[in-house]
């Protein structure tokens, strides 16, 4: 359907779209679209298979051109959610971890509850073959999942992209204003350092020596203090305690 108006104001914001590995430019473009239909601005590319900037993508988009200008390019799926405070991974299959769960309606007003709070929240999609992998779930707070025809509940990137961005849209901005804003939970950077630095840790004590279980045990670890919901100061805490715990390396010999 066609329905540009060059006339309106354009509307932009939201939670950031962040595509993991996308495998075709045509896809990024088709996925640009669907996010300006709904008002969302913020795409972040994480090593898209064909390169980027994409022809490809540009002619997909269909005028789309403000997203595709703005769009980020990141190597890593944890320097694209480094800045922000609430992550949802989208997935169609059980992943065998202990995550909330939540469909495109309910992750619509909890983002919007965030982000009238002050929170940066954003939302992961996987390449189209095989989706996202189970570590980069891990990094996530929430599960994602579209409630569709159980014996075939397959959607192509744009189509995954805008049925959530049109959630948000609908939602509109009716959250209630808050008056008393909570403590910020730290951001996912500040999670990842935490986590490298218990790991190292947990490495020299030789907790993690099984190096069949190690990625599974590391999962379960992260998993279970992204649950938690951490503030800034509180990462800063943990910080010290695993440092206290480790004490000086070497010791004095009896």
């Amino acid at each position: 359907m066609a329905g540009t108006d060059s006339r309106q104001p354009v509307v932009s914001g939201g939670p950031a779209i962040i595509l993991v590995n996308p495998q075709l430019g045509e896809n990024i473009g088709a996925a640009a679209r669907a996010m300006l239909n709904c008002g969302l601005t913020d795409m972040r590319l994480v090593a898209p298979r064909d390169g980027w900037p994409s022809e490809k993508a540009q002619a997909m988009a269909s005028g789309a051109d403000i997203v595709l200008k703005k769009a980020r390019l990141f190597e890593t799926v944890e320097a694209a959610i480094a800045d922000l405070q609430r992550v949802y991974a989208t997935t169609a299959r059980d992943r065998d971890m202990t995550k909330r769960a939540v469909t495109p309606r309910q992750a619509a007003s909890e983002i919007r509850t965030a982000t009238s709070s002050g929170e940066s929240c954003g939302i992961l999609f996987g390449p189209e073959r095989a989706g996202l992998l189970n570590d980069h779930v891990a990094l996530a707070d929430t599960v994602l999942t579209v409630p569709l025809n159980p014996a075939f509940s397959s959607l192509n990137l744009a189509q995954a992209v805008l049925l959530i961005g049109y959630e948000w849209y609908a939602g509109g901005d009716t959250t209630a204003p808050v008056t008393e804003p909570p403590l910020p939970p730290a951001t996912k950077d500040n999670l990842i350092h935490f986590f490298q630095h218990l790991e190292e840790e947990l490495d020299k004590s030789g907790f993690l020596h099984n190096l069949q279980k190690r990625p599974i045990m590391v999962r379960n670890l992260r998993n279970l203090f992204q649950r938690a919901g951490y503030t800034e100061q509180e990462v800063r805490t943990l910080h010290g305690i695993v440092s206290a715990l480790a004490g000086p390396r070497g010791g004095t010999k009896s």
